[in-house]
């Protein structure tokens, strides 16, 4: 095989956010079962670098349509931290003020990358959970006068997916096998607004739904008590805190509840939080695929699915973000700055350049 080329997209851009959407279908090579075919749907790819760009450019761009948003007014939402990344970019290419509420249990990168894309972030007491940082979000909506992009329940997060997502997988698998489906859910909206179309379109592509072991939501069958407007009115009594950040709020979103009343999933799998950041070592390391602990997770459930699926299966998995922004979660337990004991044994087999002991 001679050397690799490339030839350019053959476009310029006129904007970061003309860049979101159009992630790429990978296949997994070296760690899939023998007998069936995995790909993964690398989010990571967005400028942004998660699946929530996508929402946060509709959800602003169906405001401006609308007329719920207007030139110069403040936007504001709750967030374990991708929304808000997708947000802070949006608003920084529009020119729109951000303002968002995140739980002080979330990573720290996320709260940076948020301030540096020129978002200012309150934190809320973990203690509180996602309910907490919600309804500090809204509370400042409504004090302020500010846009409150409503993420778990505004139409705009399936409808972007149902628009985009979907009709990617539909066309990278064109006359294509796609026998399974994994995705788990933050909002709902990827495992919502994708199978829409797959319900329609791919009636033999099995949906599979997954969520922490120690906060299924879903499984425990318990209803979600809501607000009049859709929004929750508290807490979930099914919730435990569990390190699959964006993952799995303490509450079901009005988004997810479409995928619930339509039974628009064939099965549901639940994946402890150790078991995504063991999978996500694993494609970074045998698969130089990069993701963090919700990918992970995802993949770790597209591997269950693997090891009962018939001979000849095809599954997608949804990715939906990097790693980087798990640096300092549990995720890079382990992962040291100095030498380990055997890169020093390397560096001192050799007379050059040699660190002093410490």
């Amino acid at each position: 095989m001679g050397i690799r080329t490339t030839n350019g997209r053959g476009k310029r851009y006129a904007s970061i956010l003309d860049t979101v959407g159009d992630t790429p279908v990978i296949r997994i090579n070296r760690i899939a079962p023998a007998g069936v075919t995995v790909y993964v749907k690398a989010e990571a790819f967005n400028p942004a670098a998660s699946v929530k760009d996508r929402l946060a450019l509709n959800i602003i761009e169906a405001a401006e349509r609308d007329g719920k948003l207007t030139p110069g007014q403040t936007v504001i939402e709750a967030t374990s931290g991708n929304t808000g990344i997708g947000l802070a970019m949006v608003c920084a290419a529009k020119g729109y003020p951000l303002v968002v509420t995140m739980a002080d249990s979330f990573s720290v990168e996320r709260r940076r990358l948020m301030r540096f894309l020129g978002a200012k972030v309150v934190l809320t007491p973990r203690a509180l959970k996602g309910y907490g940082m919600y309804a500090k979000a809204k509370e400042l909506a409504e004090a302020n006068g500010w846009f409150l992009a409503r993420q778990f329940e505004t139409s705009a997060n399936a409808d972007i997916h149902e628009a985009t997502t979907a009709r990617e997988i539909m066309a990278d698998f064109e006359g294509e096998r796609l026998d399974y489906f994994v995705s788990g859910y933050g909002t709902g909206g990827t495992v919502t607004g994708v199978a829409r179309v797959l319900r329609k379109e791919r009636p033999e592509t099995k949906i599979i739904l997954t969520e922490p072991a120690n906060a299924a939501l879903v499984q425990s069958g318990t209803p979600q008590d809501r607000a009049p407007d859709g929004g929750p009115s508290g807490g979930h009594p099914a919730f435990e805190p569990h390190p699959i950040q964006g993952w799995t709020p303490d509450f079901i979103p009005l988004v997810l509840q479409e995928a619930l009343d339509k039974a628009f999933y064939d099965d549901l799998i639940t994946i402890p939080g150790p078991e995504g950041i063991k999978w996500s070592k694993r494609l970074a390391a045998e698969e130089g695929i990069f993701t963090g602990i919700s990918g992970g997770a995802t993949f770790a459930v597209a591997m269950k699915v693997a090891e009962t699926a018939p001979k000849g299966s095809v599954i997608l998995a949804m990715l939906p973000d990097t790693g980087e922004r798990y640096l300092s979660t549990p995720l890079f337990d382990g992962i040291v700055e100095d030498m380990t004991e055997e890169e020093r044994a390397l560096s001192l087999s050799t007379p050059y350049a040699q660190m002093a002991a410490e």
